[in-house]
């Protein structure tokens, strides 16, 4: 992974699990990898697409979470991502650590360190355990690529800086992306 610097040990989940936070860490079939801070702008679009997806989970079963939550894709394995934002509609997936199973929707938000990290191994790991709707936020491009599982495999669709694009897996959920990327 570009721009995370990455410990060799071999790390469990529960190990995992006692670091005492102070720094941004996942963790990835055991080895732990020490993450970059988010800048200004990435944080921006955070919030607003957080923002938008709050408001619209409103009244409603899901969660929404933004940030730090950690996820746990499958039982029994030794990973953990920490999404810009996820959203969970099962509430027997939350525990008091976060998440275990697949989310519903996930969404990351592309830095220069992480662009390869978020583009296939997230991608390949979402896709593997069921995520229904994966969104990849691109700030250069002002793009957003929204991958949807169908029959297994994830079929994509670009969304560009001034569409309102469709959370199909909440239906009704529109994001304005000309909020998300305003300057």
């Amino acid at each position: 992974m570009n721009g995370a610097q990455r410990a060799e040990q071999y790390c469990t989940y529960e190990e995992w699990l006692e670091l005492d936070g102070s720094e941004r860490t996942e963790l990835v079939d055991g080895i732990i990898y020490m993450m970059s801070e988010p800048t200004r702008r990435h944080e921006a679009i955070s919030f607003e697409m957080s923002r938008q997806i709050g408001n619209f989970l409103v009244g409603k079963t899901c969660q929404g979470y933004s940030g730090n939550l950690g996820v746990k894709l499958q039982k029994g394995e030794d990973t953990v991502f920490k999404p810009d934002i996820v959203v969970i509609c099962d509430p027997s997936k939350l525990t008091d650590k976060g998440c275990e199973g697949a989310p519903d929707f996930v969404v990351e938000i592309l830095s220069p360190s992480n662009s390869g990290y978020d583009k296939i191994t997230k991608f390949k790991a979402y896709r593997n355990a069921g995520v229904m709707e994966y969104w990849i936020v691109d700030p250069n491009d002002k793009s957003v690529a929204a991958y949807r599982l169908i029959d297994g495999k994830y079929v994509a669709e670009v969304y560009a800086d001034k569409d309102a694009a469709p959370v199909q897996t909440l239906p009704g959920c529109e994001i304005d992306l000309s909020l998300v990327f305003r300057e």
